[in-house]
């Protein structure tokens, strides 16, 4: 049985920062996210502020009004993902109120919360746990990479896009949801905290990972997968970009992980990578990132998109636009069915199965 949690986003749901909320009010999700604190949405259901279907998550403007509801979570997650990892000072009182009142509290952010003095008195005082999941694992724990993907049975995808923050983990958990409903056993391998908090069994937090140990745990993530499970398809969950000037990645997914197969995540309406407008940082075009993944050695087959600021009467248009002009299915991953994409992956799945 699942421990509840209520999610603190305090007031940045409806912003891109609460990425981690929107995983967990999608679900799925290591807990059973019971409520969402934050007061811009308070008295409405957290799937419905999301995108409109109501999951039976209500939200409240504090902890307090939570409480004062009879709810008594076990655990409170800090439900958003700053620039930098740096906990909002808004959250840390309520999170503190929870942790004397003897819940838990769960955080993603590289500022470790058991590291701050007035959030680990509060734990003391409460006997309450802090779980933070983006923490760096002990040396001993780590490692290396050994060439032991080569014996690894499942094909690999890769889910990369052209910038962060574009909805590459969810794309992996709604596709290999749909792959799995196709009665393809498919096995996601996560690379972020919000992978772990949905539950994912298998994976790592690449940027909480020393540079010498990513390609390393990457593969042990696999490995130790594609052994347990024996599946037919393994997703990897991509991170930032290929060519993000803040953080490049996506190579170890092609070269450590022996992923052939790729579907590109890209927002036609993003024109600046995030964060990035001041520096006039523009994002490539598709067609290159496409070329470039194909020097890695490894194939796009298709191209997920995201919906973000861009006008509902065009959406249409532009996906037909981007098929015609890449070849490939393009399909709005969060808005329609899937069907082109699981096609053509489940065809790559049966190809390039190893015997």
């Amino acid at each position: 049985m699942r421990e509840t949690a209520a999610v603190l986003t305090v007031d940045r749901f409806l912003t891109s920062d609460a990425k981690t909320a929107h995983g967990l009010v999608r679900g799925p999700s290591r807990f059973e996210i019971v409520a969402l604190v934050d007061a811009q949405g308070a008295g409405r259901d957290a799937g419905e502020l999301l995108d409109g279907r109501k999951r039976g998550i209500p939200t409240f403007a504090s902890l307090e009004e939570l409480l004062q509801s009879g709810r008594r979570p076990a655990w409170v997650v800090v439900g958003v993902a700053t620039s930098g990892g740096v906990l909002p000072e808004s959250l840390r009182k309520p999170i503190a109120s929870a942790l004397e009142r003897g819940i838990g509290a769960v955080s993603g952010l590289h500022q470790v919360l058991s590291d701050e003095p007035d959030l680990r008195a509060a734990a003391e005082r409460g006997k309450a746990r802090i779980i933070d999941v983006r923490k760096p694992k002990p040396r001993a724990e780590l490692h290396f990479w050994k060439g032991e993907i080569a014996t690894v049975r499942a094909p690999r995808l890769a889910l990369l896009g052209t910038d962060c923050a574009l909805g590459k983990r969810t794309t992996s958990q709604v596709l290999a949801a749909a792959l799995r409903e196709r009665g393809l056993a498919t096995e996601v391998i996560y690379t972020g905290q919000t992978g772990w908090l949905q539950g994912c069994r298998f994976g790592f937090v690449l940027d909480s990972t020393p540079n010498d140990f990513v390609s390393g745990e990457l593969e042990h993530a696999i490995v130790s997968a594609d052994r347990e499970l024996a599946p037919e398809l393994i997703v990897l969950e991509g991170q930032s970009a290929l060519r993000n000037p803040s953080g490049p990645c996506g190579a170890e997914l092609l070269l450590s992980g022996g992923a052939r197969g790729v579907i590109l995540q890209h927002a036609p309406a993003r024109k600046f990578f995030e964060d990035q407008e001041h520096l006039g940082n523009v994002i490539p075009p598709l067609a290159s990132e496409i070329a470039l993944i194909g020097m890695y050695g490894a194939r796009v087959l298709g191209i997920a998109l995201n919906h973000e600021h861009l006008p509902e009467n065009e959406r249409a248009a532009t996906r037909e636009r981007i098929a015609r002009e890449t070849g490939l299915p393009t399909v709005y991953p969060l808005l329609e069915r899937l069907d082109p994409l699981i096609d053509v992956v489940a065809r790559y799945a049966k190809e390039e199965r190893r015997a």
